[in-house]
């Protein structure tokens, strides 16, 4: 008999293939060409050249996993759907949670991948802007490789919301349109409660809006933390009991994404 953790592995390799089939990775190479013209970019700012170099490799692998998290999470079962391949796995001996979790841990390891690929040539393009323009303070690769590790675990989940929003609907455009908003109100969700719970807020805001506001917040993922871009930029220690609060957040939200999930496509009529 094959166990769960099998078919889950098979679901998994059918969608890195799925993934390659499409022509994805040829998409990403094309994007990834974007890498060469750094340095020349870079060099605009004439004391900041290092600096801008790994913001901008920064910024540009981001876009590329953002792009992959959007696009692949929330066309996914929407394509499987439409090409009637759902109705085929599901009519084997395999769970809708299994199929659904191969699903989303396929986007995530084609999601390492691609962050693998991308911060090695983000690395030696860094690499080279600091050898042509020596900066005043020495690259600490171990915090650019932590910022890497962390953007690839902040659209790793955010894979998950667009798998949770596919999940409740048939519609090709509502998952994508409803995980880019949810992408951009997960980027000012952690302002908006700070205000909002501010003495200066207090009499301004009714307890209704305040208690709405805090709903809000914690429904929403809040992928501010995960966000390390400055300590790479400026070769500034994290905080290492803060990043190991951002890890178990990213454990817990994502084990709570892919639950509801499940149980909603568990419970979907497939027609």
């Amino acid at each position: 008999m094959v166990s769960t953790g099998e078919k889950v592995f098979t679901i998994v390799s059918v969608t890195l293939k799925g993934i390659f089939r499409d022509r994805v990775f040829q998409g990403i190479m094309a994007l990834a060409v974007l890498f060469l013209f750094i340095p020349s970019a870079a060099t605009l700012s004439m004391r900041q050249v290092t600096e801008l170099s790994i913001t901008l490799s920064l910024s540009l692998t981001s876009f590329i996993l953002l792009l992959l998290s959007v696009f692949l999470g929330a066309t996914s079962l929407w394509k499987d759907m439409e090409r009637r391949y759902t109705f085929s796995v599901l009519s084997l001996p395999i769970s809708r949670s299994s199929y659904l979790l191969g699903r989303f841990f396929g986007l995530a390891l084609f999601q390492i991948l691609t962050s693998t690929l991308l911060g090695a040539v983000a690395c030696l393009v860094i690499k080279i802007s600091s050898g042509m323009y020596p900066p005043d303070r020495p690259i600490v690769w171990t915090w650019l490789v932590l910022a890497i590790v962390f953007t690839t675990l902040k659209y790793i989940l955010l894979v998950g919301v667009a798998l949770l929003i596919s999940t409740l609907s048939t519609s090709f455009f509502l998952p994508i349109f409803g995980t880019i908003c949810a992408f951009l109100a997960s980027g000012i969700t952690q302002q908006v409660y700070e205000y909002v719970k501010s003495s200066a807020a207090e009499q301004a805001i009714s307890p209704f809006l305040q208690s709405a506001v805090t709903l809000v917040y914690y429904l929403l993922p809040n992928l501010a933390g995960f966000d390390l871009k400055v300590n790479a930029v400026y070769s500034i220690a994290p905080n290492f009991a803060g990043l190991g609060f951002t890890a178990a957040y990213f454990v817990s939200y994502t084990a709570i994404l892919l639950g509801a999930a499940a149980l909603l496509f568990n419970r979907r009529e497939m027609k």
